[in-house]
């Protein structure tokens, strides 16, 4: 595996200046996420979560960020998947956005919790009918046999629920990542790469430079 000690690849996309960004970090990101959409980057609003249990054992795995509001960072899951019992069990947590070919991440930490009803179906109404059925069928993160056991579980919710409006499933809903810190990330050359952090402080937020 010599070839991966070798790569190595420069990065001249841009730099980042504190006088220059916003002073709330939401209004930061939305900024990046318009550019990340814009640069034509598949999926986008893909973002690596972070999960453990009580004990500290870690887990990660990418979800898809569907909504970023003033509370935080929006994401739907299973509750009962291995991230969702995790989550429930111990709220806190951390999230990456990794845009790499515009030379730009974002990296968030802080706590998670559940998202009113209201919410979760509110965004379960406007997903495919297909992915509703979907989150009846999968006992997600369980082993299961094969795939066939998966398939008939998808035949049977969709024979269930012919004909009607599939409601969410009370195991299934969103979360949501309340910061206590939105970290921005820009390659520079040489691996002196800008990171600019925003905490959060009784008042709003403290930005600050750290090293690379």
């Amino acid at each position: 595996m010599d070839e991966l000690s070798r790569m190595r690849q420069e990065y001249r996309a841009g730099s980042l200046n504190k006088t220059e960004m916003a002073s709330n970090p939401f209004d930061e990101f939305r900024v990046w996420l318009e550019t990340a959409i814009a640069s034509g980057l598949p999926e986008p609003n893909a973002m690596i979560v972070a999960s453990a249990t009580p004990d500290g054992r870690p887990s990660a795995r990418v979800v898809l960020l569907k909504e970023v509001n003033e509370k935080g960072f929006v994401f739907y899951t299973n509750y009962m998947s291995r991230k969702g019992r995790e989550l429930l069990a111990n709220p806190f947590t951390a999230a990456v956005l990794d845009w790499h070919e515009i030379e730009r991440q974002v990296r968030i930490e802080g706590l998670v919790e559940k998202l009113e009803d209201e919410e979760s179906d509110a965004y379960f109404n406007v997903r495919p009918n297909d992915a509703k059925i979907g989150a009846w069928a999968s006992p997600q993160s369980r082993i299961v046999k094969g795939r066939e056991e998966l398939e008939e579980l998808q035949k049977r919710y969709t024979a269930q629920f012919a004909g009607k409006e599939v409601p969410r499933p009370p195991h299934w809903g969103g979360f949501v990542i309340r910061p206590t810190l939105i970290e921005f990330w820009q390659g520079r050359p040489n691996r002196m790469h800008d990171r600019i952090a925003y905490y959060k402080v009784d008042k709003g937020w403290s930005m600050q430079r750290l090293a690379p």
